[in-house]
């Protein structure tokens, strides 16, 4: 399904409803994560603007693309962090061993949401949700299709 949207504000308000939708589950075996994928500028980093505003982070959330991920502490029963990932500048998933981002996967009490998904899908757990971003054909639109896990 394709979900279109003409506002910044209305692509966080999407983000909102589907955080509060995924999330609503305990914790499984892994981190939960989602995978964002697409084009420069389609919304992804606005997204998880939405995305943490609605697990109740009141700070700004920028793009991490310099930093490779951030965290947020969650105030939550069942998750503890938000690693909000960005894999941009990465040419491969081997480098992220020296940050310990597996062990960061394998935490079923993490949340993370990683920009640029694609460009390391081969450490993503199988049940990762996938979102892809497209520009519209007016300036402020894009579109997002979600792929859930085993599709």
């Amino acid at each position: 399904m394709i979900h279109k949207f003409s506002s910044a504000a209305a692509m966080q308000k999407f983000a909102a409803a589907l955080t509060k939708k995924v999330f609503k589950q305990k914790p499984g075996h892994h981190a939960r994560v989602v995978g964002l994928v697409g084009d420069l500028g389609a919304g992804k980093t606005t997204f998880v603007q939405g995305f943490a505003k609605a697990l109740g982070i009141k700070r700004h959330v920028p793009s991490p693309t310099f930093l490779i991920f951030r965290s947020y502490k969650l105030a939550t029963l069942n998750f503890k962090l938000l690693y909000h990932a960005d894999a941009y500048r990465l040419n491969s998933s081997k480098e992220l061993d020296v940050l310990d981002f597996k062990d960061i996967l394998k935490d079923p009490h993490n949340i993370v949401i990683i920009e640029w998904a694609d460009k390391v899908k081969n450490i993503l757990p199988k049940d990762t949700i996938w979102l892809n971003f497209t520009h519209g054909q007016g300036v402020e639109t894009r579109h997002i299709s979600i792929r859930k896990p085993a599709e």
